[in-house]
Formats: structure tokens, sequence, C-alpha cells
């Protein structure tokens, strides 16, 4: 199966984030984020993530269902052995199951916006892997929650 870019990928209207402050975590270049909502009663983690154009995120696993909402520009999926898997266009609206094949996510032709409902969290929301898949790290509820707390107090 060949993948390719949309032809109007440059095209894609900036969605508006000057009331949303971005965060980054130190040793995860390329992706930003905003956590929307973290609510542990009902499993669900909401956090909409910015990828950086032409880059790629950390190798890492979903260990939660999740869906994406795609806001701006076109998210690029890759799989382990960087091999585009997928591009999901703005406005896409994708439904995954947890525990799928390790992937790094990235920008197209601009930074990328997309919307991420984690859902049915158990613990882990994401395993991170070395090129080797092997986890060298995990951000769960408790992570999630306080970098919530975290960005609420700033």
């Amino acid at each position: 199966m060949t993948i390719q870019a949309s032809k109007d990928a440059n095209v894609s209207l900036p969605f508006d984030t000057r009331n949303i402050r971005w965060y980054t975590l130190p040793d995860f270049p390329h992706v930003a984020y905003h956590i929307c909502k973290v609510d542990e009663q009902n499993h669900i983690v909401d956090i909409l993530f910015k990828f950086d154009a032409n880059s790629q995120i950390a190798l890492h696993r979903h260990k939660a269902d999740y869906v994406t909402l795609i806001l701006q520009g076109e998210l690029r999926i890759y799989r382990a052995n960087g091999e585009l898997k997928e591009i999901r266009p703005v406005g896409s609206y994708v439904e995954t199951a947890s525990d799928g094949e390790p992937h790094r996510e990235g920008g197209g032709a601009q930074d990328v916006i997309a919307f991420f409902s984690n859902r049915n969290v158990k613990d882990l929301v994401y395993e991170i892997l070395d090129d080797d898949l092997n986890v060298i790290a995990t951000l769960g509820v408790g992570e999630f929650r306080a970098l919530y707390e975290a960005q609420a107090a700033s």
C-alpha cells in the first residue's frame, strides 16, 4: 500500500491557539502539550498535542483506547522501523484500540495540532520505547494529574 500526502497539505488553516499555553517535557523533542482534563472517575485523559513539522516524536505505544481529531496540518504516523504507516489529514477523527503497534508521530509540511482523548485508562496512557522496543519510561494517570495541576498553577 502506498501512502501519499494530501495535495493540499500546505493549505490547512491555522488553528487559533492564542488562549492555549503549550508545555514541553525534557527529553521529548518535537512535541508540546496542553492537558485539557484528567478525569480519573471516568478513566479519561484529554490532551492537545502540537507536533513539529517534518519531525518525529519518541517511539511509543498507547496503553489506553484513544480518539484523535486533527485540528491543523496532517498527522503522520511512522512504524518503529521508520516506514510511513498512515497520514491523517486535518479534520480526521479516528478511534484506535490500546496496545497497538509501536510508532512515532509527527507533522507533515506544517506543525500539527491534534486532540487526543484517551479513554478506558486503567493506569498507563503511554509506554515510551527505545529502538529495540524496550520500555524506557511510562506516562500514566498519576503523571498526567501532576502535569495538569502544575499547568493550572502556572
